[in-house]
């Protein structure tokens, strides 16, 4: 044997003797191949002698050897051995994709000690929580910067930008985006840049509120202004917002009565309360969203024209995320290091047909439905993978699991592959109707031109 490689290794195993944790190493036929110290003082066995023992003629209801046959590895698992319950993990071992051996790790010797562990990690928890709400009290209400909206696509980098280039003014702006963009974040963050960021920022969803609850909401009541009416009235959400920033989400769902007194609003800069007949002058930037085309609900007199030019001074454009597939790794990334934040587990990784499925899946939901798909992985998926069999049924849906070894090239060559495989399979479907293709994917007719144009997809067979 190499001098140095003996010295390494008898210093591996002083190292591995003078862990709290007990040590295991099998081989491919489940034969021991090593155990530390303290494990086989614990077992009463000599450790010398048991190298080369079938693991279960040693460790009383160990799963070594299930572990290597299936390969499965096997987190903080319940094992009773002699008397006890202990907690264990068990991993498998692999070597040019074949498993050849796995090693276990005893991390608790009784269920007291793992209760006592977990018992200081909640009171852990407990204090960041009180802290952070004591924080959340000392906020404005908005919560979200800029640099927590996650993307560098050239369509989000834009987005951004111009974000920037308007928070530091007082002019209404317009979010506009299908559902699950992220437009309430991007009020969040419009608001924490702008000079109004210490004071405060009042939400309300127009579409949540019954329209005879509507004007109340926004410009409170005085005192006996209805039955049931609070003694002393009520502050609306302009007088709220006062000195900040008013976000009004699905402003295409407010009734028409209600556009006409919001219109009067922003041009006088006062308000009146619900029963009362006292003006009362509030200093206010007003921010909306909505998912609707606005425009044709002006055509349709289901929105008054004038308010529309009035809410819609700067008009921000949130892209669906189906237009921004190079986000998803670093999105899917961000939600997976949230998710272990907040529950205190290792942050898990997409395998390789995990994240290509991700890539290729239309997201009709957009960035929300994206978030809420990770999180169901997350809690169902084990150890520090998530499989493309851990995704919810919606995504994986007729789709077969894709062999790792034909995942190949970098992440932009392989967004390009699923870029061109999703345009080909639309223009099937659209019996090469490039006009309709590109209304079905969501993107414009210029933009569908120039992609044809850069994977070559001309073959008459499909293009009209």
């Amino acid at each position: 044997m190499n001098i140095h490689l003996g010295r390494d290794l008898a210093s591996l195993n002083l190292a591995l003797d003078a862990l709290d944790e007990w040590v295991v190493v099998v081989d491919e036929s489940a034969k021991i191949l090593f155990i530390n110290q303290p494990y086989a003082q614990f077992l009463g066995v000599k450790r010398e002698t048991s190298y080369g023992r079938y693991v279960v003629d040693v460790i009383e209801n160990t799963r070594m050897h299930l572990v290597v046959e299936n390969g499965q590895e096997e987190l903080s698992k319940l094992q009773e051995i002699r008397g006890r319950h202990m907690i264990a993990n068990r991993y498998p071992i692999r070597q040019a994709g074949k498993v050849i051996g796995a090693i276990g790790f005893v991390l608790y010797h009784d269920t007291h000690e793992w209760r006592q562990m977990n018992t200081q990690i909640k009171a852990l928890v407990s204090e960041l929580d009180f802290y952070r709400r004591a924080l959340d009290k000392e906020q404005t209400g908005a919560h979200y910067h800029i640099n927590d909206l996650i993307g560098r696509s050239p369509l989000i980098k834009a987005v951004n930008e111009k974000i920037k280039k308007v928070a530091g003014g007082d002019a209404s702006v317009l979010i506009r985006g299908e559902s699950g963009t992220g437009k309430e974040l991007y009020a969040h963050a419009l608001h924490l840049l702008s000079e109004r960021s210490k004071a405060p920022f009042i939400k309300i969803n127009c579409a949540a509120i019954p329209e005879n609850l509507l004007e109340s909401e926004l410009f409170g009541y005085a005192e006996g202004a209805f039955t049931g009416a609070k003694r002393g009235g009520k502050q609306g959400k302009f007088q709220l917002a006062d000195k900040g920033t008013l976000f009004l989400d699905e402003i295409g769902d407010m009734p028409l009565t209600m556009q006409a007194k919001l219109l009067r609003v922003l041009q006088d800069r006062e308000i009146e309360a619900v029963g009362s007949n006292r003006l009362v002058k509030i200093d206010v930037r007003l921010v909306t969203a909505t998912h609707q085309p606005l425009e044709k609900l002006v055509e349709a007199g289901e929105f008054r024209e004038d308010l529309y030019y009035r809410i819609n001074v700067v008009s921000v454009d949130l892209p669906p995320l189906r237009d921004r597939r190079e986000d998803i790794p670093a999105l899917a990334e961000h939600f997976l290091n949230r998710l272990a934040a907040r529950t205190g587990r290792r942050a898990p990784k997409l395998t390789a047909d995990a994240l290509t499925r991700m890539l290729e899946y239309a997201w009709p939901g957009n960035v929300r439905e994206m978030e809420n798909a990770i999180e169901s992985a997350f809690y169902l998926s084990q150890g520090y993978k998530i499989s493309l069999q851990a995704l919810p049924s919606s995504l994986t849906a007729g789709v077969s699991v894709v062999d790792k070894s034909l995942v190949q090239g970098t992440l932009k060559e392989q967004l390009a592959m699923a870029e061109k495989d999703i345009l080909e399979q639309a223009l099937i479907t659209c019996k090469g109707n490039r006009q309709l293709a590109a209304k079905m994917l969501g993107i414009g007719k210029t933009t569908i031109y120039d992609k044809l144009s850069r994977y070559e997809l001309t073959n008459e067979s499909f293009i009209g």
